[in-house]
């Protein structure tokens, strides 16, 4: 096991094949995944198939991205993941991304792994660019990008092969983002 960070409370590692089931059950959630499928859960072939099989060579390819699983230090339950990967839609940045299960909502774990890895993206993988987006609807969500320090850079709408079959408005979306020099003046 692979581990790339630690927190006070998290574990962030590699997935591994044998967490397949946990990645099933969290998408299993119809709210986990209300603002990402509109509540459609990830079936298990794609996740043994397509999605860890690119994790995996995003491993290889590319040291210290990629979706990690977040697990609890204490007690090692796992709670979801994070990411850190290439922006598919802007490849001048970093993207920034998690998803929890419900039990790990309102505890600040996805501000504690994000903060890890912002940290994680201008240190050690010398970043210029970090950005995270969102439904416009997700304000849970858009709390996270702010108190990580990124600043609201714009609306937009998610592409239909991203988000496909949905309307315009369903679609709306916003960027936040950090650069490199805002991210240094913080620190200051």
């Amino acid at each position: 096991m692979h581990i790339l960070l630690e927190t006070g409370h998290l574990r962030l590692r590699q997935f591994q094949m044998d967490d397949v089931d946990r990645l099933v059950e969290l998408d299993s959630d119809p709210e986990v995944m209300r603002y990402i499928t509109f509540g459609v859960a990830t079936p298990r072939a794609s996740y043994v198939e397509i999605y860890l099989p690119r994790w995996f060579e995003i491993y290889a390819r590319q040291p210290g991205l990629g979706y990690f699983a977040a697990e609890l230090r204490d007690t090692g339950d796992f709670i979801g993941w994070f990411h850190l990967r290439d922006d598919r839609i802007e490849p001048d940045y970093l993207e920034l991304g998690y998803r929890l299960c419900r039990s790990a909502w309102g505890q600040g774990y996805a501000t504690e792994g994000s903060l890890a890895l912002v940290r994680h993206a201008f240190e050690t993988i010398r970043a210029e660019r970090l950005s995270a987006r969102t439904l416009e609807r997700n304000l849970a969500s858009q709390r996270v990008m702010q108190k990580c320090g990124l600043k609201f850079g714009g609306r937009f709408e998610y592409p239909q092969d991203v988000i496909g079959g949905r309307s315009p408005d369903e679609r709306a979306a916003v960027k936040y983002a950090l650069t490199r020099p805002e991210w240094l003046s913080r620190r200051d």
